[in-house]
């Protein structure tokens, strides 16, 4: 009798709404590891804050900071001031300042590259930004607006317009 009042009423289709983007969990110190076939390191994603929204399934990170690993050579580093992660993880769209480094290794220079904006795409280790950039392998200075850039190899680094560099010579 009881089920029977409480379909009458209409009160088990009672909910409390859902706020529109709201986050479903987060977390603090947040780290995430994508291993490659051999069970290799492939990549790990660093954040202060991960915030997670179920409306897109998006995770948003507060200074997240991505490393794509290699054989042989140091890892490449790319920090943020905040970044977007899609649903299905293969979108990362790294807002405000970005600074990409990788440290000098066996047969690689130093390279540092400031810019901003950048959408990563972590399964094909790719990385392209509309914004001005600066590329730095010390004492070599180079700039320009737009760059696409693949961490695998072979290494590709492209500045799209506006290129200008200061080159010291031997």
């Amino acid at each position: 009798m009881s089920w029977w009042l409480v379909k009458l009423t209409g009160l088990d289709e009672l909910r409390a709404p859902v706020p529109p983007h709201s986050p479903d969990y987060f977390s603090t110190g947040y780290t995430k590891w994508e291993m490659n076939e051999a069970g290799k390191l492939k990549n790990k994603l660093l954040a202060d804050k991960m915030t997670h929204y179920s409306d897109d399934g998006t995770t948003h990170l507060e200074k997240p900071v991505m490393f794509f690993h290699k054989e042989k050579t140091p890892p490449w580093v790319v920090k943020s001031e905040t970044g977007v992660l899609s649903a299905d993880g293969k979108d990362l769209l790294l807002a405000g300042k970005v600074r990409v480094e990788r440290a000098k290794g066996e047969g690689v220079n130093q390279l540092i590259i400031n810019t901003s904006n950048v959408r990563v795409k972590p399964e094909t280790s790719y990385a392209e930004t509309d914004e001005w950039a600066e590329l730095i392998s010390p004492p070599n200075v180079t700039t320009g607006t737009g760059m696409k850039l693949v961490f695998s190899n072979p290494i590709n680094i492209k500045l799209l317009a506006n290129v200008r560099g200061k080159y010291e010579t031997k």
